[in-house]
């Protein structure tokens, strides 16, 4: 434990900090889980929806320094890239059926 008054004020801040850090980290997480069900499931409607939020929630981790600027580039292009897969194999399926 510190000792000094300036330390015990910011070890309740990084306290702070870190619950919210963790709490942006768990949300981008979840989206992103949610996001890999979508697909797995061949629902590219939903999919497209929970894209953009995905979107806003890995830039503002980024902006808040949660986690790099680059990580979450490189996820939202992965993601993006799933997607991309998942409505060309649908527009296929579509122009064989017919």
């Amino acid at each position: 434990m510190p000792n000094l008054k300036t330390s015990i004020k910011d070890l309740r801040s990084s306290k702070r900090k870190e619950i919210n850090n963790d709490r942006l980290r768990v949300r981008s997480k979840k989206a992103i889980k949610k996001f890999k069900t979508l697909v797995a499931e061949n629902n590219p409607e939903e999919a497209k929806a929970t894209l953009k939020h995905i979107y806003k929630v890995l830039d503002k981790a980024a902006k808040k320094n949660v986690i790099k600027d680059n990580k979450a580039d490189r996820l939202k292009g992965r993601l993006t890239k799933n997607l991309n897969k998942l409505t060309q194999n649908n527009v296929q399926t579509a122009k064989k059926s017919a």
